[in-house]
């Protein structure tokens, strides 16, 4: 395993890269974002962005209004930022007998990186891999960079966002060789086919959210709010707006439109910045996690970016079962069944506003993406490394 480049007072910065199919530059901002900026704090730090091509358009792509800077390199808040658009890019066909195709697809994708991710992989210290895409680049890293510490975010994991075949079979073989693998929860290390370098090391919050989160946005009122457009059910506004009638329901970000069953005390709102919607989650007498089945990964109690914010602000939250966990602040329903949701929604307007899980700054969480080890709380449970695919075939009888 690489240690950790030495940084001392004189000594040169140590070169950060990071590899994601999210884009340092766009206004909704995930974990990785804000591990990059504390990554710019110390030192040289790149961001590269996959999956990226004219497939892109069809899907609505977050990243489209910076279509116009990809395949170029420009610095945004300190940060060298590139956006790879290619022709196409691999993609999970989901059609099994697509597969050898795929397989192909995605071995000439990581096979032809652009000439500015190679020489961003040779003068890295320091590369982090998200949960993805980024997986196909790890091999190639190691061979441009041997020296480089190779760091995996894990998101996400890579079932739940339902990557090819491909990424799966990739990561099982290289995840030994990962120098950390660093997952948002306990619950994701059951799909690890590692032991000794997994850890769990969940989101940060800033602490300042407290200032940013001033003035209120609302009027007079009891007022609630959605954020973000993972796995988003209307279904649940429908319901509840029609029952509580009192309650102004606020869905930012969802990337919907309006649903014609929504009330009038249902609003929309597009993409947030980030600083913006701090206003409304801090001044809500309750936050709603909408994911519209019970399906979802249960690592979702721990990862949801905005469960987490509504803890810090200690805002009592409405979400499905699957992820209220072990948080006494969340009140559970089940999708679809507008009968819990009302049930759900009611004791969430009774319970107190109170802060009951500890929050660590995004400067001690890229503490311990970086170095986990030297956190003793980021060792997980003594468990058996799940077999690789080639490990789990069965054995042939003679």
């Amino acid at each position: 395993m690489n240690a950790i480049p030495a940084h001392h007072d004189g000594a040169p910065r140590p070169c950060y890269l990071v590899l994601s199919a999210h884009d340092y530059r766009t206004p909704r901002r995930a974990n990785i974002h804000f591990i990059a900026d504390e990554l710019a704090k110390r030192g040289t730090t790149r961001f590269f962005s996959l999956r990226y091509s004219r497939l892109s358009r069809m899907k609505g792509d977050l990243r489209l209004p910076l279509d116009e800077t990809a395949n170029t390199v420009v610095n945004h808040k300190g940060v060298d930022c590139y956006l790879w658009r290619t022709l196409v890019h691999p993609f999970n066909t989901r059609r099994p007998w697509l597969r050898p195709a795929e397989d192909a697809l995605f071995r000439w994708y990581a096979a032809h990186p652009p000439a500015t991710l190679v020489q961003w992989i040779k003068d890295a210290d320091v590369i982090v891999f998200e949960s993805g895409t980024a997986v196909a680049f790890i091999e190639l890293a190691r061979r441009l960079n041997p020296r480089a510490r190779q760091v995996y975010r894990a998101s996400d994991g890579l079932s739940t966002i339902n990557v090819a075949s491909y990424i799966e079979r990739t990561f099982d073989r290289v995840a030994p060789s990962l120098d950390v693998i660093a997952l948002v929860s306990p619950a994701m290390a059951e799909e690890i086919a590692s032991v000794d370098n997994v850890y769990h090391v969940g989101h940060g919050v800033d602490l300042d959210l407290d200032r940013l989160g001033d003035p209120s946005p609302y009027a007079e009122g009891i007022h609630a709010v959605s954020v973000g457009s993972m796995l988003f059910d209307p279904e649940f506004f429908v319901a509840a707006g029609k029952a509580f009638p009192q309650v102004t329901f606020h869905v930012i970000g969802s990337g919907m439109d309006r649903h014609p069953g929504y009330g009038d005390n249902v609003r929309v709102y597009g993409e947030m910045k980030h600083a913006e919607t701090i206003r409304y989650i801090k001044h809500a007498r309750f936050g709603i996690a909408p994911y519209a089945s019970e399906q979802v990964p249960a690592y979702l109690a721990d990862s949801s970016m905005k469960l987490l914010q509504y803890d810090f602000f200690g805002l009592p939250a409405v979400c499905p079962h699957r992820v209220v966990g072990a948080y006494p602040s969340r009140f559970g329903y089940t999708p679809g069944d507008a009968a819990s949701v009302v049930a759900a929604v009611g004791m969430a307007l009774q319970a107190p506003r109170k802060r009951y899980r500890q929050c660590l700054s995004w400067a001690e969480t890229t503490d311990r993406v970086l170095d986990p080890a030297a956190y003793p709380e980021t060792r997980l449970a003594a468990r058996a490394a799940r077999p690789t695919a080639a490990a789990a075939q069965p054995v042939a009888q003679h």
